[in-house]
């Protein structure tokens, strides 16, 4: 995050840097208040990092503030402008049921965007009626929170309002308002948008402000715009090598829902894998596995194509050398991706320095994982404390080659075995949102009004890779139900 040289104080102290682009790009407007909201979960670490006065917001005024009831002084609340292609098809898009608050400067002089999600029709909203319903909004809590605690580039989530109002879908749902914080909200859509319907002023005026907000070391690059281009491309290659990692399933990655920052955004069917397999899809809607876990890797290269494309005309004036030019960026992404991927997985078992066999040995274990329907979290778990023998494949006799192969890799390196497990133990968690669990905390939520199941989830989310006893009971993976669990947009 770039640092501001706004004067720094305590409580609100918001910034509206994105307002220095063109008209086209925002539509200025206030949220749509609501009837009786409710503060029902308040990051209070996240909003004293921000800088926020905490015992104020903890109540009523908190409950006013980020329901868009009431505003902080000076506030210049917007709606922004984005296209995207969504599976495949391009779209003309925007924040149809969001509203930007405005960008936080925090103590440190970090700029963060404060995002109010569910607050009201925009000039997007394309029929939709603006607002968000309780469970989707406390899923993207969960999950964007588990994501940050488990070391993983993402938005997050300061607080979630019941607005005290009706919200109609499928059935009658309670409304609900979730404050996002971000880096920023600038997307591959937003380039699509600006590249379609705009001019190529507006279009450089984009780039220049995504440059200096996320990329300031590429202002003096020759080619700052390639520049801007190969930044991007390393951070999502990165990002996307850590949801790998994890058993993460992002579940709807649209051009819209992919972060110029490189930060996971926009959670909406997303889910942990428990039985290690790539063709793992949960989302309702992803009916072709086109975002199944395994393809996720050739989806941010998918989209990253369609961010090269928008910056054609500023990479070059002669168009063969811009598409020369943005092919050979493009061609780094996956041996970067490749790279971190291994680098990570090589540390999940024990590995400090690479050999050349150490692909083949990983690969050796996934596709073991998947022939036996192992848990992916708990098969490292195992292998991290050397107790593999209540994993399914435990008693094969190629597991047991495997991990007199894996053993003997350890050997063969100068850490000890002390140091190879302090590793494991480092970068295997122990915990990761369950889907049962996420579900049977969601459902007391909302048909309940408990959040006791939420809140010990959360606890115990904060820290996953602490390995003690009062973890044990959130290791353990669902029964067996016969049915494919499935997520759903919330929209």
């Amino acid at each position: 995050m770039s640092k501001s040289k706004s004067n720094i104080k305590t409580g609100w102290n918001l910034d509206y840097s994105y307002l220095q682009l063109p008209g086209a790009f925002y539509t200025r407007l206030k949220p749509t208040p609501v009837s009786a909201p409710k503060l029902v979960l308040f990051n209070e670490q996240l909003a004293l990092a921000l800088g926020l006065d905490v015992y104020s917001l903890r109540g009523e005024e908190g409950a006013a503030i980020f329901s868009g009831n009431r505003l902080p002084e000076g506030a210049q609340p917007l709606a922004q402008a984005y296209a995207g292609h969504q599976f495949g098809h391009f779209t003309i898009l925007g924040d149809g049921r969001a509203h930007l608050l405005g960008e936080q400067i925090t103590p440190r002089g970090e700029r963060f965007d404060i995002q109010f999600k569910g607050s009201g029709r925009t000039p997007y909203s394309r029929g939709g009626d603006g607002r968000a319903v309780l469970g989707p909004m406390l899923r993207e809590y969960i999950i964007s929170e588990a994501m940050h605690a488990l070391g993983i580039p993402t938005t997050r989530s300061l607080a979630v309002v019941a607005t005290g109002e009706p919200a109609i879908r499928e059935t009658v749902l309670s409304g609900s308002i979730l404050t996002r914080v971000a880096a920023s909200h600038l997307r591959v859509g937003t380039f699509e948008f600006a590249a379609r319907s705009r001019t190529i002023d507006e279009l450089k005026s984009l780039a220049d402000y995504t440059i200096r907000r996320h990329f300031p070391e590429v202002e003096t690059n020759e080619n700052p715009y390639l520049g801007l281009l190969q930044e991007v491309i390393k951070r999502q290659a990165d990002l996307i090598a850590r949801w790998q990692q994890v058993g993460f399933i992002h579940g709807v990655m649209n051009t819209d829902n992919m972060a110029l920052s490189g930060e996971t955004i926009d959670y909406g069917p997303c889910a942990f894998m428990d039985i290690y397999s790539p063709d793992t899809v949960f989302s309702s809607i992803d009916r072709q596995g086109r975002y199944a876990y395994g393809n996720q890797p050739n989806m941010g290269a998918w989209n990253l194509t369609r961010f090269a494309e928008t910056l054609l005309p500023l990479l070059d004036p002669e168009m063969s050398q811009a598409v020369t030019l943005a092919q050979e960026a493009l061609a780094g992404y996956t041996p970067l991706y490749q790279r971190h991927w291994l680098d990570g997985m090589v540390t999940k078992l024990g590995l400090f320095a690479r050999e050349a066999d150490d692909t083949s040995l990983v690969n050796e274990l996934l596709n073991m994982m998947q022939k036996y329907s192992a848990d992916y979290t708990n098969t490292f778990l195992g292998l991290t404390f050397a107790e593999t023998r209540n994993t399914t494949m435990s008693d094969t006799k190629e597991f047991q080659q495997w991990l007199e192969k894996w053993q003997a890799r350890r050997s063969r390196q100068k850490q000890s075995i002390t140091d190879s497990q302090k590793l494991m133990r480092d970068k295997n968690p122990a915990i990761i949102p369950r889907n049962h669990r996420v579900e049977d905390a969601l459902e007391a939520a909302e048909k309940e009004n408990n959040f006791d199941l939420l809140h010990r989830l959360l606890a115990v989310l904060k820290k996953p890779y602490a390995h003690v006893p009062e973890q044990a009971e959130y290791t353990a993976p669902p029964e067996p139900t016969g049915r494919p669990y499935q997520t759903y947009c919330g929209t």
